[in-house]
C-alpha cells in the first residue's frame, strides 16, 4: 500500500523559513516525478514544485527563488525548503507521487504565515 505522510507545517512569521517533509511508504528510487501542491481556502489545488529522477526541478512562478524541492531516495523522502515566506503562502501543502498509473496524495500539512 502506498502512503505519503507530510510533516513540518506550522505557524511562521513573514520572512521566516520552514522545511516540509514527505515520507513515502515505498521505495521512491524508481519514481520519476514527485511534487508538492498547495490549496488555500476558496482556491484550487495548484502545483508548487516538482522534481524528477534526474534531479531536474520546476517551480510555480510565485515561489521561484524562495522555495527548493529535493529528494532523498535512500530515505524515501521528499522535502520542500521554504524561505522568505509570505502571508499568501498560507495553505495546506500536499505531497504527490505518480506511480503504477495513478496518483497518490498525502493528507496535507497546514502552513500559516502570519505575524
Amino acid at each position: 500500500q502506498v502512503q505519503l505522510v507530510e510533516s513540518g507545517g506550522g505557524l511562521v512569521q513573514p520572512g521566516g523559513s520552514l522545511r516540509l517533509s514527505c515520507a513515502v511508504s515505498v521505495s521512491i528510487f524508481a519514481i520519476n516525478t514527485m511534487g508538492w501542491y498547495r490549496q488555500a481556502p476558496g482556491k484550487q489545488r495548484d502545483v508548487v514544485a516538482r522534481i524528477r529522477g534526474d534531479g531536474s526541478t520546476d517551480y510555480a512562478d510565485s515561489v521561484k527563488g524562495r522555495i527548493t524541492i529535493s529528494r532523498d531516495n535512500a530515505k524515501n523522502t521528499v522535502y520542500l525548503q521554504m524561505n522568505s515566506l509570505k502571508p499568501e503562502d498560507t495553505a495546506v501543502y500536499y505531497c504527490k507521487i505518480q506511480t503504477g498509473g495513478r496518483a497518490y496524495w498525502g493528507q496535507g500539512t497546514q502552513v500559516t504565515v502570519s505575524s
